[in-house]
């Protein structure tokens, strides 16, 4: 599967650390920001960012949102935890297949993209460690190679499908630039990610078979930490692609612009995390705007307004304004962002859960209008006994 706010919010922290994660030592240290609770601004940040936001004020909006009991997760807080970059990719050209899991963890690697034409869209979701299945976390989450699924779901009139089987360790097999999860495998070619789908759906017993292809036009630069402890670590590989998607089943065929990225982390996303609001939206200049935020499990804030830029640079910039979307079905919060005085819209709900939405929205960010797909996720409701018995119906197991 295929995942931001001055008022809660505090600056992005860079870290010296290398591309093999070694941390950097006290040495760094340049300086502090406002509201910085976790310490000191660190020297990385120069390399990391083309500008530094500007002290972080409580945003009055954030607040307002807060008394009225709709806040997004953390809102209305103006000594927020930080989004860290850990310094430069391992591997800036195409994603690593065959990097370890440990128990508790999880990696995945996340595609979205919609058609030029604005009638389709899709996302891809290949886990290792799956964070969303029942069965990994009645296990104890002990052996992340024994729960691995590939998630594909289609958009659009005619078109709509969902699946999301999850597979036991003897259908796993992974290299350096390969994953095959059972019939269907990820695999990066030295210039374009292909996904080859022979899957089935669940609640609706319909096939799923066809190829993506992802093709980076801005490869990321940069890894982020989006925890203090570093647990869970968020790359945005590609963060503007062409993809192509050609399904025989449903019949369909188009292209269009998408996103690609990974996350990795050695512990549940339940135990780190007790929401999050995320999206992403590209720019006229190929640069892609992505928002950030959430709250910890531990209460405090974590947050960020990034502009990867075409060289795949990060640059930090101030955060819009908050928008409370409305609702949806199942009564899921929904925050995102705008400019100033703009209402960002609802084109589509593209995933309505308990616990998770996906959602196709058109907005205003740094003065430009754009698209943006944008997600929410609630890992308190995930953990409720009455989710994690639904879940076994959209994401039935084969060992």
């Amino acid at each position: 599967m295929s995942d931001s706010n001055p008022g809660r919010v505090g600056p992005l922290r860079a870290s010296s650390e290398t591309a093999r994660g070694a941390p950097g030592g006290p040495e760094d240290v340049r300086g502090t920001f406002p509201f910085e609770r976790w310490g000191p601004l660190w020297s990385g940040l120069a390399r990391v960012a083309g500008q530094l936001p500007p002290a972080w004020q409580q945003d009055e909006a954030a607040r307002t949102v807060g008394r009225i009991g709709q806040r997004a997760p953390g809102g209305g807080r103006a000594d927020g935890g930080l989004v860290r970059p850990l310094g430069e990719r391992s591997d800036p050209q195409g994603p690593r297949f065959d990097q370890d899991v440990p128990a508790h963890g999880y990696r995945w690697w996340y595609v979205d993209a919609e058609s030029d034409c604005g009638n389709y869209g899709l996302t891809i979701i290949a886990f290792i460690g799956s964070v969303f299945s029942p069965y990994y976390k009645a296990a104890g989450r002990q052996a992340p190679e024994d729960h691995v699924s590939l998630n594909v779901a289609l958009y659009g009139k005619g078109a709509r499908r969902w699946t999301m089987t999850e597979r036991g360790a003897g259908a796993l097999w992974r290299d350096s630039h390969t994953l095959r999860i059972g019939p269907s495998q990820v695999r990066w070619d030295g210039q374009t990610l292909v996904i080859d789908i022979e899957e089935h759906g669940a609640v609706l017993p319909l096939n799923v078979r066809g190829q993506v292809r992802v093709t980076p036009m801005v490869y990321g630069q940069r890894r982020f930490r989006l925890d203090p402890g570093g647990r869970h670590v968020w790359e945005p590989l590609a963060p503007c692609s062409r993809v192509e998607a050609n399904f025989t089943d449903p019949a369909i065929r188009w292209s269009g612009t998408g996103y690609l990225d990974a996350n990795h982390g050695s512990e549940s996303l339940e135990d780190g995390f007790a929401d999050w609001q995320w999206s992403r939206a590209h720019l006229k200049d190929g640069s892609t705007a992505v928002m950030y935020e959430g709250q910890l499990a531990d209460g405090s804030d974590f947050g960020m307004a990034l502009r990867i830029t075409p060289d795949g640079q990060a640059e930090v910039m101030e955060m819009p304004a908050p928008v409370v979307l409305p609702k949806t079905a199942w009564r899921l919060d929904r925050l995102t962002r705008a400019d100033a005085g703009y209402t960002a819209r609802i084109r589509a709900t593209w995933e309505d859960t308990p616990f998770y939405s996906r959602t196709a929205l058109a907005t205003r960010l740094w003065g430009e209008d754009v698209v943006a797909v944008h997600e929410s996720l609630n890992m308190k409701r995930f953990a409720t006994g009455a989710v994690q018995w639904m879940l076994p119906w959209r994401m039935p197991r084969k060992v």
